[in-house]
């Protein structure tokens, strides 16, 4: 197994949730597509060849999610996958639901799709625990005029996941589209949308395993959605994005999608065993800890821990030796509060003391006992600087 340990030694890498490790079958394939020519959108032989490699990234990754090859546009990105969704609903006009805790690919693009007529967003709130009520859901609703509902399938943050099916039906009862931000989800914990009755999913190959810069989005075959690109050109993904195909980044991520969906019970046991190691070695050893989210109801390698009387950008200085997060590396180095732990009631006093542990894959007992150690070393350490008595 290829750990962490051998991309950067003497480091625990617990940051899953910012990006995975390229998993070997993800390198080999990507790098052995590198070793040939050919534009896929050619005719000739080596054109073929291209678009051969591309139709089995496409029929992988629709093998993950269980869907039809034919539902899956290739984008650079989830965050372009979600611009997409919203964006195509958005053009025919009404309203946009989501929610406080969104990644700020989806929240940031509402924003704008609404700048010019702000009462066109609808913000769904969440409990303590980082859940979206669903009564909450029927009452923005019921105001009517809905375009899309957008809510995402797991917390980058907190791990936090999304009952999404009670979800897209009451959306779908008011004549919304129902667009999910699966970019945790995928690789990590099954995803049937043969029975998740979502109209678009956005994912992104570096969260399980394959190359930066490769995302997809599903549009499920029937909707009545007008496709509407971000960049023109060629025509290629059906229209939906333009540009001469990166062969060898899909086939990575077509790889690591068929390796995630191979060994995924296996992870999900093994990943969610480490995580509660984790977790209550800190709270034991530590005290005076608080894990954020709804305990029996998240991703199985993340955790978000307050560490009550330790700034979180001094504790991760403090233990060089393990890569965890302030919360999403998106907006690591904002000097504003976790958006998410705030929405979630968390003052910004407990938001900015709050570090995010996230494990996968290539994870072991090795790096969870390191992280355990520096942990509880630099949280002391933090603590007795600042001098606030535990």
């Amino acid at each position: 197994m290829v750990t962490e340990r051998t991309l950067s030694s003497g480091l625990a890498y617990l940051d899953y949730n910012a990006t995975a490790p390229m998993r070997p079958e993800a390198r080999e394939a990507a790098l052995a597509s590198m070793q040939t020519v050919g534009n896929a959108s050619s005719t000739h032989r080596s054109g073929r060849d291209a678009a051969q490699r591309v139709d089995e990234a496409r029929r992988q990754v629709a093998d993950l999610l269980n869907c039809s090859p034919g539902e899956i546009i290739f984008t650079s990105g989830a965050t372009e996958a979600n611009n997409l969704a919203l964006r195509a609903a958005h053009s025919v006009g009404g309203t946009v639901i989501t929610s406080t805790v969104e990644h700020p690919a989806v929240l940031e693009t509402a924003k704008n799709l609404t700048a010019t007529a702000p009462d066109a967003l609808r913000l769904l709130a969440v409990d303590a625990d980082g859940l979206v009520d669903l009564d909450g859901l029927h009452a923005a609703l019921s105001a009517g005029d809905v375009a899309i509902v957008s809510l995402m399938a797991a917390n980058n943050e907190t791990g936090v996941l999304t009952d999404l099916a009670p979800l897209a039906e009451a959306a779908h009862a008011a004549g919304a589209l129902f667009h999910t931000d699966a970019t945790q989800m995928v690789g990590r914990l099954p995803i049937d949308l043969a029975e998740v009755d979502v109209d678009l999913l956005s994912l992104s190959a570096h969260k399980f395993g394959g190359p930066q810069g490769v995302g997809a989005l599903f549009v499920r075959r029937g909707i009545s959605l007008p496709y509407h690109p971000l960049i023109f050109g060629g025509g290629q993904e059906r229209g939906w994005r333009a540009g001469t195909l990166n062969v060898a980044g899909i086939t990575g991520a077509g790889a690591a999608a068929a390796a995630a969906h191979r060994g995924l019970a296996e992870e999900i046991a093994r990943v969610t065993h480490l995580r509660d190691l984790l977790e209550s070695a800190l709270v034991e050893q530590l005290g005076d800890c608080r894990i954020n989210g709804a305990l029996d109801y998240r991703l199985p390698g993340v955790t978000s821990i307050t560490f009550h009387g330790a700034l979180a950008d001094a504790v991760l200085t403090a233990m060089p030796d393990v890569a965890a997060s302030e919360g999403s590396a998106c907006s690591s180095g904002a000097p504003s509060p976790s958006h998410v732990l705030l929405a979630m009631g968390r003052s910004r006093e407990e938001a900015d003391s709050t570090v995010r542990f996230s494990l996968g894959y290539a994870s072991t007992r090795a790096d969870v006992d390191q992280a355990i150690a520096s942990t509880i070393r630099a949280v002391r350490q933090v603590r007795a600087t600042l001098a606030i008595p535990i």
